[in-house]
């Protein structure tokens, strides 16, 4: 009897801890960012071109991510900016053409909060940044059968400390990053 409770709590405790492979929909997910302009007005944009892997339970805790950003698909709805921003004074896509980020750590701060820290690599810069996570619901998906997990990141980086732009009075240093994610378990 006892060995049977004994192997009942292992893979009871096996099945709780799972990890199980998450992808982004990037129709129904968005990389965003904001940015001072003049010290007046925020400036927004979006990345239009991303894969967003995690690695995570069915809870998604204990979340590992995988992120490539394409520094090309940057959009903040004036074409003349986004060239610019595309150009060797800000993104240097051609030598550039990826933002990444990998998890190195992931801290549950309450019932469907998290916090996840990790190596961020833009412009040829590695440097480590964290992200403040709210889970804000997980379903099962009709279609698939499979999980799907609703997500908000929100962050700071400064532009500067991985030499993106120069530093200039009519742009903040500080980029705002907000990413909403719609996960599914696959």
């Amino acid at each position: 009897m006892k060995n049977t409770l004994f192997t009942l709590a292992v893979f009871t405790c096996l099945a709780v801890s799972a990890q199980s492979t998450w992808k982004s929909d990037g129709a129904h997910s968005k990389v965003g960012f904001a940015i001072t302009h003049l010290m007046i007005s925020e400036v927004e944009g979006h990345f239009g071109e991303f894969d967003i892997t995690a690695t995570a339970s069915d809870a998604f805790e204990n979340a590992e991510f995988m992120v490539d950003i394409k520094t090309t698909s940057i959009d903040t709805d004036n074409e003349r900016r986004d060239n610019h921003l595309r150009s060797a004074d800000f993104f240097e896509v051609e030598t550039y053409p990826s933002i990444t980020f990998k998890t190195t750590g992931y801290e549950k701060t309450g019932d469907k909060t998290f916090t996840i820290t990790g190596d961020l690599t833009m412009h040829g810069v590695t440097k480590p940044v964290t992200l403040e996570g709210k889970v804000n619901g997980i379903i099962t998906d009709q279609r698939s059968n499979k999980l799907k997990a609703g997500l908000k990141l929100t962050g700071t980086v400064n532009r500067l400390e991985f030499g993106v732009g120069g530093d200039t009075p009519t742009l903040g240093d500080d980029v705002e990053l907000t990413i909403n994610l719609e996960m599914a378990q696959q």
